[in-house]
């Protein structure tokens, strides 16, 4: 385990110093997911939610989320992504439906993607929830985590 890189001789807060750092090609992707009832899986495939196509606005959200991440956490890095793609996969849970959402997110660069492609999978996770409350409030998001990494200093990461 490394020592933490964010905080400063005082302990207190900063940004990591990324000058200094090689520029690679780096790639991440995020699992993340949201459980729900037979009648709001029949909603979204079927295409009956009143808001739009679930999946689409999902899947547009969760790419808007991975460009906006460095606004939304402190010490993430603004870079430039040089791509984003969200594929959603479905799987059946007891009485229950699944939607697996992976996010993968790529720049060439001096920092990784890992927290672009969380934020991309949490947002699509979130926005699939936001369309639907309104057939049913119970749905669960998942856990979300890091898949796998390549790229930068600290070299590959598979889970």
């Amino acid at each position: 385990m490394t020592d933490f890189t964010h905080f400063n001789e005082h302990g207190r807060a900063k940004m990591v110093d990324i000058t200094n750092k090689k520029e690679t090609a780096r790639k991440a992707i995020a699992r993340s997911s949201i459980q729900m009832n037979q009648q709001v899986y029949d909603s979204i495939t079927e295409n009956k939610i009143k808001k739009g196509d679930v999946l689409s606005v999902a899947q547009v959200a969760g790419i808007m989320a991975a460009k906006q991440t460095s606004t939304l956490i402190p010490m993430c890095h603004p870079i430039p992504i040089s791509g984003v793609d969200l594929s959603f996969e479905w799987s059946t849970l007891e009485n229950n439906y699944e939607l697996v959402i992976h996010a993968e997110v790529k720049t060439i660069g001096s920092t990784g993607v890992e927290m672009e492609a969380l934020t991309a999978a949490s947002v699509a996770a979130l926005t699939v929830y936001d369309m639907c409350k309104a057939v049913d409030k119970s749905m669960v998001i998942g856990q979300t985590y890091l898949l796998e990494k390549s790229g930068g200093k600290s070299g590959d990461y598979k889970r």
